[in-house]
């Protein structure tokens, strides 16, 4: 099957292959779909991995997304839960002896509301799915770590930017040294910031899908130490999941 792609954009439910590999030394390597268990095969043999999106348009890519999405274990419908009851959670908790409240007593920069979102969805799915779901452990391990099936693991993106992502300067380079696939299942979640009139910001915007380690450009400036996607690949490889369009 080496070199083939099909159109997701019929149907659904057709079985496919949503990931094609280059093969090396003669070996096979695809990563196939179940419909029955909704489950990824991945059989790899000395290749190189591909992109599901291979040899296709931009315009061709929400289809392959949709596909994607619809295969990964978690239903969007948790996804959304999950993002909106964390990030209601931290408004909630008390800290220190007087139990002081983020919104009410104290403000923290957007990094530091970004990396308690990052830190506490995959704690919460794995209180949910105990078996299924766990957070990073290892520096190989994706954000939130699929048990039965790494090939579902999720890295986590949040931004401030009202619409945009963005990655570290290491996503846009090339090589084999990077400690974590970057290929794979992203869930991007964009929230407000604190302003005067502002004491509990929103979530503004939840999407999901797959990226390649290829989407992330880096910056162009030598001493640059960020990475962002093509509008491409934000509108048709990151489906967005709330607020519903």
């Amino acid at each position: 099957m080496a070199g083939e792609t099909r159109s997701l954009k019929t149907c659904r439910c057709l079985p496919v292959r949503p990931m094609l590999v280059a093969a090396r030394h003669q070996s096979k390597a695809f990563l196939t779909t179940d419909n029955r268990t909704k489950s990824l095969v991945w059989e790899a043999r000395g290749a190189i991995m591909t992109s599901p999106y291979a040899g296709l348009p931009p315009p061709k890519w929400e289809a392959v997304t949709r596909h994607l999405i619809d295969i990964h274990p978690l239903a969007p419908s948790e996804i959304v839960d999950v993002v909106l009851l964390t990030w209601k959670s931290i408004f909630e908790s008390r800290m220190g002896t007087q139990g002081f409240r983020i919104g009410v007593d104290i403000f923290p920069k957007p990094q530091v509301m970004g990396f308690l979102l990052h830190e506490l969805v995959p704690l919460e799915l794995a209180s949910r799915h105990p078996r299924v779901w766990r957070a990073e452990r290892t520096p190989a391990d994706k954000d939130l770590v699929h048990i039965p099936d790494d090939s579902f693991s999720v890295e986590i993106k949040t931004s401030s930017n009202p619409s945009r992502i963005f990655g570290n300067r290491s996503y846009a380079q090339s090589g084999n040294s990077a400690k974590k696939a970057k290929d794979g299942y992203y869930l991007a979640v964009n929230f407000g910031k604190f302003t005067g009139k502002t004491r509990r910001p929103p979530i503004l915007r939840i999407r999901f899908g797959w990226l390649d380690s290829t989407d992330w450009i880096g910056q162009k400036a030598a001493t640059g130490q960020q990475s962002r996607l093509a509008k491409d690949v934000e509108n048709f490889k990151l489906l967005q999941l709330y607020p519903k369009s």
